[in-house]
């Protein structure tokens, strides 16, 4: 027991401490058994607990806070997962995810289901608005699926990325404008890629589509190709920012960051397929 008082007596001291003192203090935490642990973080301050979490392992943090879980000190478990970043924020419920019920899961995201199902409507207007240009070229509503498709898997692996990057203290909010410049620079080199298979795709399987007189299907695919390279760009940028929005407005990302891409990548890219396809071939 005097052991454990002298490693929380340490501990206090950190925050007047260097980086490698709170690397001796963690080294002498982490001697003790995973329960006398888990003790002394219930009896430390949040900021050296955090301080000394912050050296541990992940797989080691996260069974220590399943074990403050299972003794009811869900408070200190929260405060604790909250600073290492581990919850983004206070919206987001406690506890383990079976172990919450299923109205606390539905509370949780419910709002948002609802607000962006309401919002999807928009895409449907955008679509029907366009309706003399996909009477002109029938061929454009096939790659409908795939500019959609496209845009929600590109901006949902930023997002993941992102999201974990933020879990693990990786990156921070103010690191916004180097993730924007990176994911910007990787949807960049896929817009490219995707944009010749798809060009490619219409080459080949769609030689056989009626098309207007005077449209060659040389133009169809490259209008195609021009508009999926800029909603994979928009997307990716989008999905790899918008974690850190919600981040920096103490929302949950896991819960907030998926349903909003997918409403956004759903009214951006109708807009941007239609636009780019009506301006580069020249359509009504």
């Amino acid at each position: 027991m005097a052991v454990m008082n002298y490693a929380a007596h340490a501990a206090i001291a950190t925050e007047h401490l260097g980086q490698n003192d709170v690397l001796a203090v963690r080294n002498a935490f982490l001697k003790y058994d995973i329960e006398e642990q888990a003790t002394l973080l219930v009896r430390m301050p949040i900021s050296e607990a955090i301080a000394v979490l912050h050296e541990c392992p992940l797989r080691h943090v996260q069974t220590l806070l399943d074990l403050l879980d299972e003794r009811n000190e869900d408070v200190r478990m929260r405060h604790l997962a909250n600073g290492l970043g581990l919850i983004c924020s206070e919206a987001e419920p406690a506890g383990h995810y079976l172990k919450n019920s299923v109205f606390s899961h539905v509370r949780e995201r419910i709002g948002w289901i609802v607000g962006l199902a309401l919002l999807g409507i928009v895409s449907g207007l955008i679509i029907s608005h366009y309706e003399d240009t996909l009477s002109q070229l029938v061929l454009l509503a096939i790659y409908m699926p795939v500019i959609a498709a496209a845009g929600g898997n590109t901006g949902s692996q930023a997002a993941t990325l992102v999201v974990r990057a933020l879990a693990m203290e990786e990156i921070r909010c103010r690191d916004w404008l180097a993730v924007l410049w990176k994911e910007f620079r990787v949807a960049i080199v896929i817009a490219v890629v995707l944009a010749m298979v798809i060009v490619g795709r219409v080459m080949l399987f769609s030689d056989g589509s009626v098309l207007p007189v005077g449209m060659s299907l040389h133009d169809i695919a490259l209008a195609i190709g021009m508009a999926i390279s800029l909603q994979v760009v928009l997307s990716t940028t989008v999905g790899g920012v918008l974690p850190m929005i919600a981040r920096a407005c103490n929302l949950d990302p896991a819960v907030l960051v998926s349903p909003v891409l997918a409403s956004v990548v759903d009214i951006s890219g109708m807009i941007i397929y239609f636009t780019t396809v009506n301006w580069f071939l020249g359509l009504a």
